[in-house]
């Protein structure tokens, strides 16, 4: 991976991409320390660590830290996520919306304004429901309709703003825009989590204990790591067969190559759903200043918070993880259930002459394709439960307070491949024309 960003910075296009996208970084974090005019921000951040469910920790991380301090950046890139997986079921649901997908590039553009006008009017509505929610609580320095209309302004311009960042990244960068603004503030995190580890199981304590939490922290975050590597990188490759033809005076055809089909398919997606699903209604709760009482609905508030899954005192909320995995398994199945169409597969397949030994074109491929998918969904799902619950159960043991976990694991080593693979393809291509050019 070094090597590759060494030999990277000796191609002038390529190293200017790079210092350009380390530049927008560099903006995104200046960005996410500016505060929000009309927001008290002591008292917003006394509210915020007096909460004792975690519904938040993931949020904060994802924005970095943003959402704490109140920047300009608080609502990050959520909306944009949100309008992007909206317009993708969309896309099954809507035939035009299908239709234009299927127009190439021009149908591409189309759908991609249309999930830039949605991610707007999400951060539009998000904006109002926050600066109303906190005008209300008293996080605002004054509860007027100027306070209201900068609160509502800034926010959803900052969310325009990283938008617009993460495309220009896309398009004059490296990597995905959209993916790396998510990464840097997952990483951006990652220094006060240690910072808090460190003060809750190193300092003050004997050198042996300390020593023993130094070795045990980084035996899990590098087994989790590498775990996810193998996760991200596993894939079922089916072989294909493509008939010889005579064209002309030539035959062409008759080469063999395969079909991947990786065992994470969905990638962090389900565990992003289920997270989303679980925690909406505690932070719902929580900005409304509820699920603190002894009813019913304070008790299933306290089930879907991660922190109370692993109370030895009630074992009774473990019913939550349960949930939680469920899930995850069936996010995975309905994730990829509109990603990957197996009839379309085999319609393609059959149209250029395509075939898979042993199996006959047409509904028996796409039946064998749905069922060699439903192995390694489950396969993948399971995988993903694993890196999703072990941060989880280690912080429940031992009462760690960290932002990051299996799913920020998850979306920085996704990225950060990705992005390599990228810079990798770029200097292909330049090698290659440069080859032909000599």
């Amino acid at each position: 991976m070094f090597e590759t960003v060494k030999n990277a910075f000796k191609i002038k296009d390529i190293r200017h991409r790079i210092i350009f996208t380390f530049f927008m970084l560099i903006v995104i974090r200046i960005g996410s320390q500016l505060p929000i005019p009309g927001v008290d921000q002591n008292v917003f951040a006394q509210w915020f660590s007096n909460q004792n469910s975690d519904a938040f920790s993931f949020f904060d991380a994802v924005t970095g830290g943003s959402f704490l301090q109140m920047s300009v950046f608080a609502l990050n890139i959520t909306p944009y996520i949100t309008s992007s997986i909206i317009m993708q079921l969309l896309t099954i649901a809507i035939p035009k919306l299908e239709e234009m997908q299927r127009d190439g590039e021009d149908g591409r553009k189309k759908i991609v304004e249309i999930t830039r006008y949605l991610t707007i009017a999400l951060a539009l509505i998000e904006s109002i429901a926050m600066a109303v929610g906190f005008g209300k609580n008293g996080y605002l320095t004054a509860f007027n309709a100027m306070n209201v209309f900068m609160v509502i302004v800034t926010l959803t311009a900052g969310s325009a703003v990283l938008m617009w960042i993460g495309e220009r990244i896309t398009e004059k960068g490296v990597g995905n825009g959209i993916s790396i603004v998510l990464t840097i503030n997952i990483i951006s995190r990652i220094p006060s989590d240690f910072a808090s580890l460190f003060e809750q199981f190193v300092s003050g304590k004997t050198v042996a204990k300390g020593v023993l939490a130094v070795v045990i922290i980084l035996a899990v975050i590098l087994l989790t790591v590498v775990f996810v590597v193998l996760l991200q990188g596993a894939e079922r490759r089916i072989p294909v067969q493509y008939s010889k033809k005579i064209q002309g005076r030539r035959q062409v055809g008759g080469q063999s190559t395969h079909i991947p089909l990786k065992v994470n398919t969905g990638g962090v997606i389900p565990v992003i759903f289920a997270q989303s699903l679980m925690q909406f209604p505690v932070v719902i709760a929580s900005l409304l200043g509820k699920g603190n009482g002894t009813g019913i609905g304070s008790k299933i508030l306290k089930g879907l918070s991660q922190s109370n899954w692993w109370d030895r005192n009630e074992p009774i909320y473990s019913i939550g993880l349960v949930v939680y995995i469920i899930l995850i398994i069936a996010f995975a199945y309905f994730y990829t259930s509109i990603t990957f169409n197996p009839l379309e597969v085999a319609n393609n397949m059959k149209k250029a002459g395509g075939f898979i030994p042993g199996i006959r074109p047409g509904k028996p491929t796409s039946d064998y394709l749905t069922k060699i998918l439903n192995y390694i969904i489950f396969i993948g799902a399971a995988g993903l439960t694993v890196v999703a619950v072990l941060p989880i159960f280690f912080s429940g043991i031992f009462n760690a307070n960290v932002s990051f976990g299996g799913t920020s694991i998850i979306i920085i080593v996704g990225v950060v491949i990705e992005t390599i693979k990228q810079i990798e393809s770029q200097m292909l291509v330049r090698y290659y024309k440069g080859f032909l050019n000599d």
